[in-house]
């Protein structure tokens, strides 16, 4: 007699009953014809559903025709691993509350930030599913904080989202005081940068032929420009006649000026002259605002910028340029603007 073996197992993060036997069509196709029975391509065997399967209707089935080994049945099925719960599959489940998305649109907060701090918080709320979120205490947070660390490897600045997508919460929306949820934050990795040398940077420009392009990468490499800063620049923004760019609502909703080289002033010039923007100094082909992927995809096979920063930095140093030198050229700029603007990004 032909012999079939049941045990639990894990499947999908679900408890499952798993049918083990010797390859045999007669027998797959009686195991095939049993109620929920399906098969699995990663454990290579057919399976249950632990919770809809009845061993007694199974047994009835498959009686005089199987020797049935249901022993294993009587013993605890192994523990699931721990689910890891993503963004994605918290959305699905559960709705942000509509007071958290409305306290970070009160307070101002940039798109990219309130696209972090909701789905890192839906995420902490897909964690504690069956608990209300208004009755967490300090030790169900640093649950969820070591399980972050610990099971899915998050880096200390992911982990930094975290503590402040879930302070914001309690301490914004729920207006408890700022010391009820404290929690330790790690100390932030200091890595030397990856500095690029002189003769890089003229092979990367060099290296970038579209005229757009290098417009983009030349001004975010010299003007020290974050992407976001680039693509919410208007044509109004490039002061020519004093010699630099007015950046508008920069990192923390602040204004600052960087310098505008000779360099980038003929680069700008040739630019302007053929693609005629609108109102954005750059823009896309149907007038509108260049996005922040699209230029991305140009800086990701070119280099970080990080790293041209750092080498600007290190050229500064070792030509010993200070960056006072530059506003102390332009002696018009001294009664518009104070020298803390531009060291803001140094």
């Amino acid at each position: 007699m032909k012999n079939l073996r049941l045990i639990p197992d894990i499947h999908q993060h679900e408890p499952i009953v798993k049918a083990i036997f010797a390859y045999d069509r007669e027998l797959i196709a009686l195991v095939k014809s049993q109620k929920g029975a399906l098969w699995s391509q990663s454990l290579q065997s057919w399976y249950f559903s632990k919770k809809d399967f009845q061993l007694s209707s199974f047994y009835q089935a498959l009686k005089g025709k199987v020797y049935l080994d249901y022993s294993k049945l009587n013993t605890n099925a192994p523990k699931a691993p721990p689910k890891r719960i993503t963004s994605k599959t918290a959305k699905n489940n559960i709705a942000l509350p509509k007071a958290y998305n409305e306290q970070l649109i009160l307070k101002r907060y940039s798109q990219n930030t309130i696209k972090t701090y909701s789905s890192c918080f839906l995420k902490f709320m897909g964690f504690f599913e069956k608990k209300s979120i208004d009755l967490l205490t300090k030790k169900d947070i640093r649950i969820f904080l070591l399980h972050l660390i610990q099971h899915e490897k998050v880096s200390a600045s992911t982990q930094n989202q975290y503590i402040n997508a879930i302070k914001f919460y309690y301490e914004k929306v729920l207006k408890q005081p700022k010391m009820v949820f404290e929690i330790e934050r790690p100390n932030k990795e200091k890595r030397l940068p990856e500095v690029l040398t002189e003769n890089e940077i003229l092979l990367l420009l060099k290296s970038t032929m579209n005229l757009k392009h290098k417009t983009i990468v030349s001004l975010l490499y010299s003007g020290w420009l974050r992407v976001g800063e680039l693509i919410g620049m208007r044509i109004q923004d490039i002061v020519w006649d004093k010699g630099f760019i007015f950046v508008r609502g920069g990192k923390g909703k602040k204004d600052r000026i960087t310098l505008l080289s000779e360099l980038i002033r003929i680069c700008l010039k040739k630019y302007l002259l053929k693609y005629k923007p609108n109102y954005w100094l750059i823009e896309n082909p149907n007038r509108k605002q260049y996005s922040a992927s699209s230029v991305r995809a140009i800086l990701k096979d070119s280099a970080k910028i990080k790293a041209f920063i750092a080498y600007l930095k290190g050229y500064f140093k070792e030509k010993r340029i200070p960056l006072q030198y530059f506003f102390e050229r332009k002696q018009r700029l001294k009664s518009a603007v104070n020298i803390s603007n531009i060291l803001i990004f140094n």
